[in-house]
């Protein structure tokens, strides 16, 4: 068995193949209109356009409506303070609770407790979530989370 030499090395069969060679006759298959078709302006050089472009029509990403980075649901959303449930007098607290003291929005649907500021008094929590760190701080004050 010989050993490799730099003079006998050659390419993997069908790794290379000779470069398509247009408008160099009929007999190659891709003479008289190189591969190109029959008029128009991608048959000429030079005639391309830029991408999304439709002929002069009102492309299709400028016909749809602009919407950009606004949730469509943000004000369903909101978030309160440990401080902001220190101030309400009511012992059982939920969503409807929050709305009526003003704490939140009325368009609010869902309520997470965040963990800032102290909450020293007792209270429970219905259909509210919290954080690890705020549902370990209302726990730590006696009170609950449904």
């Amino acid at each position: 068995m010989s050993e490799m030499q730099l003079n006998t090395l050659s390419p993997a069969a069908g790794s290379k193949h000779a470069k398509r060679r247009v408008g160099r006759g009929i007999g190659s298959g891709l003479g008289k209109t190189a591969g190109r078709g029959h008029k128009g302006q991608k048959s000429r050089s030079g005639g391309f356009h830029k991408v999304g472009f439709e002929g002069g029509q009102m492309p299709l990403h400028r016909r749809l409506p602009k919407r950009g980075f606004t949730p469509l649901n943000q004000h369903l959303y909101e978030q309160v303070r440990l401080s902001d449930l220190e101030r309400l007098t009511a012992e059982e607290i939920d969503v409807q609770v929050l709305k009526q003291a003003g704490v939140i929005g009325q368009a609010v649907a869902y309520v997470k407790v965040i963990k800032s500021g102290e909450l020293t008094r007792k209270v429970a929590l219905k259909g509210i979530n919290a954080t690890a760190g705020a549902r370990a701080a209302i726990e730590a004050a006696g009170g609950s989370l449904a």
